[in-house]
């Protein structure tokens, strides 16, 4: 039987106009990632990690290659499509949070709910479900000031989820996190692959490497190692 990947990358490039001439971070990259796979990127700064999870989540357009995402080839999206696919195709957690400093953790999980124009009540009950599911069911109503790095982070993730994505993509996610909390945030990360979350994370952390399926290591804009450390459990 043949598996579909979530995700497959074909030969990808992505380069960028300096100083008169052409410089590629990306450079004829492929990856595919299957459904349930947790996949970490690492690599040298600026070695094309973050413009590749950019290319991914359709937040920036291949120079040559295309991008399938849960069957849809993100690469040709117009602006206005691409802005709807990263609504309800993809969720991402960023190193620095991103939430909304007006808004309570509720509402700011639901905010991408709203925006993709789900009925109050039903976002209402999802946001408080994530929220519980993170372990912040008794903060839904704290601002982020109010919280802590960890807890924003873990709101930050309730909100990624929000409108079950296909493709959970985070950019070092405990970057910005102490060491006791980013082992925290990695074992939220683990459970949330082991309850079927398709995840590709870009870090430079090794601990959160480790904890991964899968690691790719990236050099100069291509893949030079992928190794899988636990595969995929046989499904019947």
């Amino acid at each position: 039987m043949t598996v579909t990947p979530v995700l497959s990358a074909q030969s990808i490039r992505r380069a960028y106009p300096l100083a008169g001439r052409s410089v590629e971070a990306v450079r004829g990259l492929s990856l595919d990632v299957m459904a349930g796979e947790w996949v970490a990127v690492v690599g040298p700064s600026g070695c094309g990690k973050s413009t590749l999870l950019n290319l991914l989540g359709a937040i920036d357009r291949p120079t040559a290659g295309r991008i399938v995402i849960a069957g849809r080839d993100v690469s040709a999206l117009g602006d206005a499509e691409a802005t709807r696919f990263r609504l309800t195709g993809v969720g991402f957690v960023f190193q620095r949070f991103y939430l909304m400093p007006t808004l309570t953790a509720a509402e700011n999980v639901e905010l991408p709910m709203a925006e993709a124009r789900m009925p109050r009540a039903a976002r209402s009950a999802r946001a408080r479900e994530l929220l519980a599911y993170v372990g912040l069911d008794g903060r839904a109503e704290h601002r982020p000031f109010q919280l802590s790095g960890g807890e924003q982070q873990r709101v930050a993730i309730a909100r990624a989820l929000a409108n079950r994505p296909a493709l959970l993509l985070a950019d070092e996610p405990t970057g910005e996190l102490d060491a006791r909390t980013g082992a925290e945030m990695i074992a939220l990360l683990d459970r949330l692959n082991h309850d079927g979350t398709t995840i590709v994370t870009v870090t430079h952390d090794e601990e959160l490497a480790q904890a991964a399926r899968r690691v790719v290591h990236m050099r100069d804009g291509v893949i030079v190692d992928d190794v899988v450390r636990r595969p995929l459990e046989a499904t019947a």
